[in-house]
């Protein structure tokens, strides 16, 4: 097993953004209003003359209406704006597609090296990268160097051969006299495909096949 330096990596293109959905809620609450105040024009109409309600009802009634009324309208500008927001926010993530992009994501391994970054976890004499299958059964265990660097997991076994095509979990295992101090997860570095609107949420979608939050992205760069 082999680990070699990565390399920086260039260009970028469209992406594609979601806009929100109309509510029937502003026709449906108008046309409530709009009954209310003819039962409540009825109500005045034919009340008993020597008995009629007391005003302050009517009002208050009115007052409750017309406060839903309100909410309702706002319930829909706030969803409104989300979506103009969420859309806004693809739109700009556009400009990532065709970056490489790195995040804590599973490796899918297609027979090519991938490349992953390890991080620095302080004080610790060694640390092994341990190689999970899908099922999170151990398939391999390498001596890494410590601390922050950048390498390509060949993903090959200890005979020289390619390992099966498919999905991948790799983490860092760093000991300090031989306990184990920490288990961290690598950043692995894939290139940006699309970019889309999914309830709200911006997505960025690999070329793996892995989808990723935005706010999960820790790092970008010119693909190569």
């Amino acid at each position: 097993m082999e680990f070699a330096s990565g390399n920086p990596v260039s260009g970028q293109s469209g992406g594609f953004a979601a806009a929100g959905r109309p509510s029937s809620d502003g026709a449906l609450i108008g046309s409530d209003f709009e009954t209310f105040l003819k039962m409540l024009t009825a109500q005045m109409k034919h009340q008993d003359p020597l008995n009629p309600v007391d005003s302050t009802q009517f009002a208050t009634q009115l007052a409750t209406f017309s406060s839903v009324e309100q909410q309702v309208r706002t319930n829909e500008l706030l969803t409104a704006l989300g979506a103009q927001m969420g859309a806004l926010s693809v739109s700009q993530l556009s400009g990532w597609v065709g970056m490489t992009a790195r995040a804590e994501m599973p490796v899918h391994f297609d027979g090519e090296p991938v490349t992953i970054s390890t991080r620095d976890v302080g004080l610790a004499d060694r640390a092994e990268l341990v190689v999970r299958n899908r099922e999170g059964k151990e398939i391999q265990r390498l001596p890494v160097e410590t601390g922050r660097q950048e390498l390509e997991w060949a993903g090959v076994s200890a005979s020289g051969a390619p390992l099966p095509a498919g999905v991948y979990h790799l983490t860092v295992e760093s000991y300090a006299a031989d306990e184990l101090t920490s288990t961290d997860a690598v950043y692995v570095h894939a290139r940006i495909v699309e970019a889309r609107n999914e309830d709200g949420q911006p997505i960025l979608v690999m070329d793996s096949g892995q989808e990723v939050e935005s706010g999960d992205i820790v790092g970008l760069r010119q693909a190569q």
